[in-house]
């Protein structure tokens, strides 16, 4: 085989399909791609609503509900542990397939048919006190918090895996007593920091390991009592401490200036992770033979894949990715999942599925929605082995006359507006460009938002009481509401912080402003020239060292 360079009939944009995408393909039986990977993404990512949470209620017992689904949707929506029980039968919305239309209009119609989840996570989220949560799962006491599994006392973050006690913080793993944190693993009382792996009671650190004691400081390795990388004695540090005032706001706002501009006179590492073999992208983590990948951890033989754990042999993966393989254009699958294509939300030792949607304990599914323990289905209409055999083929044969096979799901099928999903936060539009494309998109009501005077929250967190709590806040980026609840002040108390002037979405934006893009760009070595691939472009300010480099310069 050699190197095809193709032309996506989206974008324009020419990208290659190597050698090994091509064994891949042929392996799983799929024609090459007629899409580049950013687009391909974004299609998967249009089925995924993370963050945004409305009140409406459930379509089956009339129950009010916190749901990613906003009430205006046509989709029947059932609150989570009815949708899993046995109160009602996804085969009774079973379609035979009709050959004189495009399976995308049929999947369409079951879609707008079938009952979906109203959040995506464990059943348990009311018991666990974690009711405003989604794409959660295992936790206990959080809020407001996504993507994020086996956590406690956690609120306002994404990505949090096995952590405890953490506020306004992204992608943390076994961590405790973060606030304000990105891309942390095994760190304790932490604020402000980023990249930083075994380091304990600081401030303002980025890229440093196995650190204690620390305050403002940029690429260090088993430090202690330093300042802005110099060392002092512990008298001077702690007298440091008592002149910050780490509760107050304008403090705060000020050493987060300082610390940036610090921060760019370091070379920065060209790319993030550890114990990698043959493999390029992102934070990655563990992984061997995996190429254009992000935040992936524990895994073998990717390509184009992101936020993936414990995942081997698959391609164009997006989400969740917990012990899978052989999986294929295909979002949030996991748990003991093989042989799966085109699909979304397919959980829990599933196996030979195809085009099919919030499916669990399942096999040999074909453009399927919500079955759960099935077999031979095919529009959830269930078939006897024979009878599934035969027609699957000739299903398939009626999407290449269509062009249909080989394709993810069209964008226009996904339930949620653009402006709601995923696509939107990596593959950012404007509503008159959504239109366009012939996608919806959300206008929320705004009406309801809170006329009364506008609360101004003391500089310094000591100056805070428990009156706050019955008080009706406004960001001051987005004017939108927010308020701020015991938990919350009980850990601004405990750890000093003044209390937030921005809503927790435009916290969220913030922190996402300072994680690189996931796309790989070419460019040269600051010190030694050579070339690499990285996620910062040529524009920005920071040295990028290829490995070699920055090992010499930090060791």
């Amino acid at each position: 085989m050699t190197v095809i360079t193709k032309t996506c009939r989206v974008s324009g944009k020419e990208f290659i399909v190597t050698d090994e995408d091509q064994q891949f393909y042929e392996k799983m039986g799929v024609p090459l791609p007629t899409l580049c990977p950013e687009e391909r993404m974004r299609r998967r990512l249009a089925f995924r609503n993370e963050r945004n949470l409305y009140h409406r209620k459930c379509d089956l017992s009339g129950k009010e509900l916190i749901s990613n689904f906003s009430p205006d949707k046509p989709n029947k929506v059932y609150d989570q542990k009815d949708w899993w029980s046995d109160k009602w039968d996804a085969l009774s919305y079973g379609m035979d397939f009709d050959f004189t239309r495009p399976f995308f209009d049929q999947f369409e119609e079951l879609l707008k048919k079938v009952p979906l989840p109203h959040v995506v996570g464990s059943i348990d989220i009311e018991e666990s006190n974690c009711r405003y949560t989604n794409y959660a799962g295992d936790n206990k006491n959080c809020y407001l918090i996504f993507d994020s599994d086996f956590n406690e006392d956690c609120q306002y973050g994404e990505v949090i895996k096995h952590s405890k006690s953490c506020l306004d913080s992204s992608y943390l793993k076994s961590c405790e007593l973060m606030y304000g944190c990105l891309d942390c693993h095994s760190c304790y009382n932490l604020k402000y920091s980023q990249d930083c792996t075994n380091s304990f009671d600081s401030f303002f650190l980025k890229n440093c390991i196995s650190c204690k004691n620390c305050f403002g400081c940029v690429g260090l390795v088993q430090k202690e009592y330093y300042i802005f990388n110099k060392p002092f004695s512990r008298e001077e540090y702690q007298n440091f401490l008592k002149k910050f005032v780490a509760g107050k706001r304008s403090a705060v706002l000020d050493m987060q200036k300082k610390f940036e501009e610090f921060s760019t006179c370091f070379p920065v590492k060209y790319f993030h992770g550890i114990q990698i073999e043959n493999s390029d992208g992102d934070y990655l983590s563990n992984v061997k033979d995996v190429h254009n990948c992000f935040d992936v951890g524990n895994s073998r033989d990717l390509h184009y894949c992101d936020s993936l754990y414990t995942a081997n042999d698959c391609m164009d993966v997006s989400s969740f990715g917990e012990k899978i393989e052989l999986v294929y254009e295909s979002g949030t699958v996991g748990i003991n999942c093989t042989n799966i294509k085109f699909c979304h939300g397919i959980v829990n030792n599933c196996s030979d599925i195809n085009y099919s949607m919030y499916c669990r304990s399942s096999q040999n599914l074909f453009g399927c929605v919500g079955i759960k323990r099935g077999n031979y289905t095919i529009l959830n209409k269930k078939y006897t082995k024979e009878e599934y055999e035969f027609l699957l083929p000739r299903v398939i044969e009626h999407m290449k006359k269509t062009g249909e096979l080989g394709e993810y799901f069209p964008m226009k099928l996904s339930p949620y507006c653009y402006n709601e999903c995923m696509s939107q936060e990596y593959f950012p539009i404007t509503k008159e460009e959504t239109l366009k494309l012939g996608l919806k998109w959300f206008e929320p009501e705004t009406q309801s938002h809170y006329q009364g005077q506008k609360i101004v929250t003391p500089e310094n967190i000591i100056d805070v009481d428990e009156s706050i709590l019955k008080q009706i806040l406004t960001c001051n980026n987005c004017t939108k509401n927010y308020k701020i609840n015991k938990m919350e002040l009980d850990f601004y108390k405990n750890m000093g912080i003044p209390v937030p002037q921005i809503c927790s979405h435009c916290r969220y934006k913030v922190r996402m402003k300072q994680k690189n893009p996931r796309q790989l760009l070419e460019r040269n070595c600051s010190n030694c020239s050579k070339d690499i691939q990285t996620t910062y472009s040529n524009e920005r300010v920071e040295k990028v060292y290829c490995e070699e480099c920055y090992l010499k310069h930090v060791y």
